[in-house]
């Protein structure tokens, strides 16, 4: 029997590189797949329990019309403010 092999999450310093890797706990890291260097750092990941549910098209949704929300209103504010420094504002 093979033993298990947790998935660790890396994030490479020298390019910014956020990956995943299956390695055994007693590799110090693995290398990164964008730039080659060999010394990214191990994160600590949230571990997720058993019982939670995958993400759903609903929740994708709900994210994206927030994305959206928030997309709107950072237009909205940049033309508030290119309003006031050109004086069109009281």
């Amino acid at each position: 029997m093979a033993p298990d092999v947790p998935i660790y999450e890396f994030h490479c310093d020298e390019c910014g590189t956020r990956f995943e890797e299956l390695v055994t706990a007693a590799t110090e890291a693995a290398g990164c797949p964008s730039c080659g260097s060999r010394r990214p750092r191990r994160l600590f990941s949230s571990v997720s329990p058993p019982s939670r549910q995958p993400r759903g098209a609903r929740v994708r949704e709900s994210e994206s019309r927030r994305r959206d929300r928030e997309a709107a209103r950072g237009q909205r504010l940049a033309e508030a403010k290119r309003r006031r420094s050109r004086g069109d504002l009281p």
